[in-house]
């Protein structure tokens, strides 16, 4: 779009303070005279912070690798549902978080969600000390560690209003992949310094490795003194300096943000739209999980649409004054199909990106750690250590890193071909993958030496990971496309809430499979959804009469 403005008069700069309120991204004399270098400066600020919600909600798929390695008194399957409720937690406060930009503004919601990553990075550091505590003490702390998954929607709703559409699918790309690197980040930081106690004598008495561990650059020995609880204490030391960065260098858009009312009444609004986002999911939760932390009268593919749909009407209902007419106007976008359709390639893309960044230490440590050897009967046991095991913590972080290194890269690719054909590629490969990796995976937990298929597993992991980072940036460019300005946010902010439900759907699903025996049908099981959709993005924005062609 051309600069509207009459010859001789300058673009307006954007106001002194956090909040501004001309603000013109498409007008080109604008956005090159003042607009660039305010819009840049918002995004590098947000990626770090992103960055580290993505380590905090992220942090219980090391964890609980380290429970195991340490001898904490719990199972498989209990550890597998830390990973599962923080997934779940961070998947649901992004409903909320994706509607706070409008109702509280830009900097004032990164400033405070990035703070409130303090309390769960704190708390999980007290909580790893006592290994004697109930497996509640723990849950707790995953779901509180969902505050760091909502932040997500609520960052790329931001951004998305700071950038003219031209440049919609890098500057997200670039906000979500570097974001993204705080799984990458998490998963070579934390191995790191739960070997060193950099906090002294206010750090809390190391433990002692029972089974061999691992870090970036190979194996840990048993016997290790080992500081478990900087896994969550060593985030202080990013989170106390990003919160005042963001406070004083971040703004809000009035464009955007019309009815903030202050900062103080928009910090009112993002804690209360938060608190009563736990409710659904607290109640839902324990409804979902097995005795004695919950009920165990729902399965997951209940338990999870109940959750969504009831914080969607908890949020609609109790909204009060100005928020009440502002959230109802972030609800017209369910009345439009293609966010539908988006959200469930958007599934296809982060969902897996993050569902498997949750779900594969865990379950790398379960198949390959163990040798797979027949009893007298026949029947398979898989609880044998397996000496020749591969250091997990070692390897665990090379898919999240390529997954977020390729985001940025699908924006740009995106930009310049459309986002529905490089979408089309990237789900072909991911059907084609998982079904190779299930069947690797088959091998691997019916053999007694299960490393040897670890290189080949690892490999196609990798592959997953890159085309669903690819496939992130090209969805994200779709839906700039497709919605205008106005909607475009809430629709970004919704689809990245529902994608999210994959920490929770994969280390469910994958620990379900593991339980009976069965790993490969998981991964086959992704593979006919990625086929599905593949089919559904064709038939909305491919074919010849497609609903919006792109390309």
């Amino acid at each position: 779009m051309n600069s509207t403005l009459d010859a001789g008069t300058p673009p307006a700069a954007p106001d002194s303070g956090a909040d501004i309120t001309d603000w013109r991204p498409e007008d080109d004399a604008f956005w090159e005279s003042t607009g660039r270098k305010v819009a840049y400066r918002n995004l590098w600020i947000s990626i770090p912070a992103l960055l580290c919600g993505f380590a905090v909600w992220g942090m219980w798929g090391i964890i609980t690798v380290q429970m195991m390695n340490l001898g904490y008194p719990f199972s498989q399957a209990e550890l597998f549902t830390l990973t599962a409720i923080a997934g779940l937690a961070g998947a649901t406060m992004r409903i909320p978080a994706s509607f706070l930009i409008r109702l509280a503004g830009g900097r004032n919601t990164i400033f405070l969600t990035t703070s409130m990553l303090l309390a769960p990075a704190i708390g999980t550091g007290i909580v790893l000390q006592h290994p004697e505590w109930p497996l509640w003490s723990f849950q707790l702390m995953a779901l509180w560690s969902g505050v760091g998954g909502g932040n997500f929607a609520s960052s790329m709703s931001n951004i998305s209003g700071f950038f003219p559409r031209r440049l919609q699918g890098t500057a997200l790309g670039l906000n979500a992949g570097l974001g993204n690197f705080g799984v990458t980040a998490m998963q070579i930081v934390i191995p790191l310094v739960m070997t060193i106690g950099i906090f002294g004598h206010y750090g809390g008495e190391p433990m002692t490795l029972l089974k061999e561990s691992g870090w970036i650059f190979g194996a840990i020995p048993a016997g290790t003194p080992t500081w478990i609880q900087n896994a969550g204490f060593t985030w202080l030391l990013s989170l106390l300096p990003l919160s005042v960065i963001c406070f004083f260098g971040m703004n809000n858009l009035k464009t955007v943000s019309p009815a903030i009312g202050g900062t103080i009444p928009a910090f009112l609004k993002i804690i209360w739209l938060y608190t009563l986002s736990f409710v659904p999911a607290g109640i839902g939760l324990y409804l979902y999980l097995p005795r004695p932390s919950g009920l165990g009268v729902l399965n997951m593919w209940i338990a999870m649409p109940l959750i969504i749909v009831s914080t969607l009407m908890v949020l609609k209902v109790t909204a009060f004054g100005p928020m009440r007419e502002n959230v109802a106007k972030q609800f017209a976008i369910f009345g439009n199909k293609h966010t539908w359709s988006l959200t469930l390639l958007y599934i296809v893309t982060f969902g897996s990106f993050i569902g498997f960044s949750m779900a594969l230490p865990l379950a790398m440590k379960v198949i390959f750690g163990v040798s797979h050897i027949p009893d007298a009967a026949g029947v398979m046991q898989h609880t044998q250590h397996n000496p020749n095991a591969p250091a997990v913590l070692a390897y665990a972080w090379i898919g999240p890193f390529v997954g977020a290194l390729t985001r940025p890269v699908g924006g740009w690719i995106s930009d310049k071909v459309g986002g529905s054909i490089v979408t089309q590629i990237i789900s072909a490969v991911m059907a084609l993958a998982s079904v190779a990796v299930g069947y690797v995976m088959l091998l691997a937990y019916s053999s007694a030496t299960p490393e040897q298929y670890f290189t080949a597993f690892m490999v196609l992991f990798v592959v997953l990971f890159a085309a669903s980072g690819i496939g992130n940036g090209s969805t994200f460019r779709t839906i700039g496309v497709i919605f205008d300005r106005a909607q475009a946010g809430p629709v970004l902010g919704w689809t990245s809430a529902v994608a999210a439900y994959g920490a929770f759907i994969a280390p469910v699903v994958i620990g379900e499979q593991i339980k009976l025996g069965t790993p490969q049908v998981a991964m086959y099981a992704f593979a006919t959804f990625y086929a599905v959709c593949l089919v559904l993005n064709w038939w909305f924005y491919l074919r010849k009469n497609a609903y919006v062609k792109n390309p």
